[in-house]
């Protein structure tokens, strides 16, 4: 007679308690020397002494961006830049798979302007005009208006109704030529054919019988290149020996190059699958996406910045023909 002994094993997680987030104030922002300090609050989410977790930030219900760690005990920080004026809700959260801890933002309280130096945020297009408004109706008779550009405080512009002056300037560099338009009647300034040249902050002086100040911080976004999907071949040829997940998996990298100030993201239908985000620096960005040879989801790459946004969408069939094309061009 025979006999079976049926063994069951059982895998045990333990996780660590969460500690709540701390959401801190980049205090090296407030610099005259960068432009994009004039329109952004730079921020950062930070947890210490953690494992197996992800910390992520989220506008609303929608992530913004996450980051991983799994097996070491290591301190955790996720950087996040909003506008001063924005008016959405943030929350940075950290998670392990049986709890969280939530952490919300109050952009009033952290995001103070420097001294009181930024104003009104103002965002627009390369190559688009922009209008920066004194929000009067008419400018006085004996009233002497001023515009000033950046932390050198260039006068780009002057108006005197008095004197019959309705001038515009250009700063040593040129970066204003034919570029700038007056209002004689309300004193707002127009600027043509932006470019990311005049990137930065507008100071209005307006002196008569009262003396009253405006600061304008203008971004000023750069058209954003159509995101280019490819198959990465790279990864079937390091792992199609070793890994029966290559032989379900097709891998693709989605890329754009020369960008600032975007976030490039793979969707599934209308889910965010992961994000990758650049600031200051002008980088190429690249992001990996895995799919099932037979995947019938529909799949999206989407470059971003606050004003405009691409988006190329995944044709499987097209790029992940199936195992048996693969290994053909493989070997080829």
């Amino acid at each position: 007679m025979i006999g079976f002994i049926c063994i069951t094993f059982y895998s045990l997680m333990f996780s660590a308690h969460l500690s709540v987030p701390v959401i801190s104030r980049n205090s090296t922002q407030c610099s005259s020397s960068s432009s994009s300090s004039s329109s952004y609050c730079s921020l950062l989410c930070s947890v210490v002494n953690v494992s197996h977790v992800t910390l992520s930030w989220y506008k609303g219900n929608s992530l913004l961006s996450s980051i991983s760690v799994s097996d070491l005990s290591i301190s955790l920080s996720l950087p996040l830049e909003v506008e001063y004026q924005d008016k959405n809700s943030y929350s940075c959260v950290i998670n392990n798979p049986i709890s969280s801890q939530t952490q919300h933002l109050d952009i009033t309280q952290l995001c103070h302007t420097c001294a009181g130096v930024f104003g009104e945020s103002v965002s627009v297009m390369e190559g688009d005009s922009v209008t920066l408004n004194t929000n009067v109706t008419e400018i006085h008779e004996d009233d002497d208006v001023l515009w000033k550009f950046g932390a050198e405080k260039s006068l780009i512009a002057e108006i005197s109704r008095e004197d019959q002056i309705f001038s515009t300037f250009n700063v040593p560099d040129g970066r204003f030529r034919d570029r700038l338009k007056l209002d004689h009647q309300t004193g707002s300034l127009t600027i043509t054919n932006i470019t990311t040249e005049h990137d930065g902050l507008y100071e209005l002086q307006i002196s008569g019988d009262k003396l009253s100040s405006k600061a304008f911080s203008v971004s000023v976004y750069a058209c954003l290149p159509t995101p280019n999907i490819r198959r990465d071949f790279s990864q079937n040829l390091s792992s199609s020996s070793s890994s029966s997940s290559s032989q379900q998996n097709c891998s693709l990298v989605c890329s754009v190059v020369d960008v600032d100030h975007v976030t490039l993201s793979w969707y599934k239908g209308n889910s965010l699958l992961s994000s990758i985000s650049v600031s200051d620096l002008s980088i190429s960005l690249s992001l990996p996406l895995e799919v099932e040879y037979q995947d019938k989801n529909t799949y999206s790459c989407v470059i971003n910045n606050p004003i405009s946004h691409q988006t190329t969408h995944l044709d499987i069939s097209q790029l992940c023909p199936g195992m048996s094309a693969v290994m053909l061009m493989i070997i080829y």
